[in-house]
């Protein structure tokens, strides 16, 4: 294992399956000569030229029919969108044509177009920079979405991502770009659609995604000093997901709290809570809840974002209405 930013493993990746496959190629605003906005492409430019690290136009559509168009024809695009906000923009080559080319055509075509992006708030980066989509894109057949929250996972899923043969949407949290954590040495991979189980605990199951997996495990440790044992879930990969680990977990502890970024209204905690209702509701010992932010746009004043953001505070309250504390 080595110690890596977050921000260090996705940029690890994308110099692994560059120098892997001439196929590769990256392609988005700013990420050549200045390495990024983020400095997520930093020194990609200058390793393997204008060819294979491309700057483009400030036109999300246009770049994004690009790649649906060198994907198509046998290349490999990572296309970075600067921030989740300004996919809104190009959502006609995601959704009427990356992700039903393949089906349209009988398998004729592939579309392997991995877009990076940035999403989530705590930057008081204001409403048009600090929103969480994911919800949207889990809705369209033919996309998969991804939502790493460490940098080990950043680096597994993102080289998975790259090679598999459908467009994958791939969310990093601006919040986490100077996460540092262990990362393994040498070739590996995470397979899409595989959650993992963060923390082991037996009294109540948090499902929980992205940065908020972080908010999870503070309050587990908080809410284990108070004699409840938390299991933290992360899905990883949004879509598809991995109901059958968060299942597993569930009847376990016979206890369900749903935690995300976006706004609770329609969000991805309530496809979960409605998969876990129908298939697992034996097993509850109470109702489930779910933890996410208003439905209201992004505050940018910083006090003002933070009282907007679900907190670990918000899970441990949770919790805390439907376990009792063990003394």
């Amino acid at each position: 294992m080595k110690e890596l930013r977050y921000v260090r493993a996705v940029n690890e990746a994308l110099d692994e399956e560059l120098g892997r496959d001439e196929r590769v190629f990256l392609l988005g605003e700013d990420v050549g000569v200045p390495g990024g906005t983020f400095a997520v492409t930093k020194g990609l430019y200058e390793k393997y030229g204008p060819k294979r690290v491309r700057d483009t136009p400030i036109s999300e559509s246009a770049f994004m029919g690009l790649a649906l168009g060198a994907a198509m024809t046998g290349l490999r695009p990572v296309v970075e969108v600067m921030f989740m906000d300004f996919i809104t923009v190009c959502m006609d080559p995601i959704i009427n044509h990356m992700a039903k080319a393949r089906y349209m055509f009988g398998g004729q075509y592939q579309v392997p177009v991995t877009i990076l992006t940035l999403a989530g708030a705590g930057l008081a980066a204001g409403p048009h920079h600090s929103q969480s989509l994911e919800a949207w894109f889990c809705h369209i057949p033919g996309l998969k979405v991804v939502m790493p929250s460490t940098p080990a996972d950043a680096k597994g899923l993102l080289k998975a991502a790259i090679r598999d043969d459908n467009p994958v949407l791939f969310i990093q949290h601006k919040a986490l770009l100077r996460l540092s954590g262990p990362v393994p040495e040498g070739e590996y991979l995470i397979p899409l659609g595989r959650a993992e189980v963060k923390r082991e605990g037996k009294d109540a199951t948090v499902v929980v995604t992205s940065a908020m997996v972080h908010q999870a495990l503070e309050a587990a440790q908080q809410l284990e000093r108070e004699g409840v044992s938390l299991e933290v879930v992360d899905p990883r990969t949004v879509s598809p997901l991995d109901m059958e680990t968060i299942l597993a977990s569930v009847r376990k502890t016979g206890r369900l709290v749903v935690a995300h970024e976006a706004v609770r209204f329609c969000g991805l905690g309530a496809e979960i809570a409605a998969q876990v209702a129908e298939e697992a509701l034996d097993y509850l010992d109470a109702p489930i809840k779910r933890v996410a932010a208003p439905f209201a746009p992004i505050p940018m004043s910083p006090p003002l974002e933070k009282a907007y953001l679900p907190s670990a505070a918000d899970i441990v309250r949770a919790v805390r209405e439907i376990v009792s504390p063990r003394r």
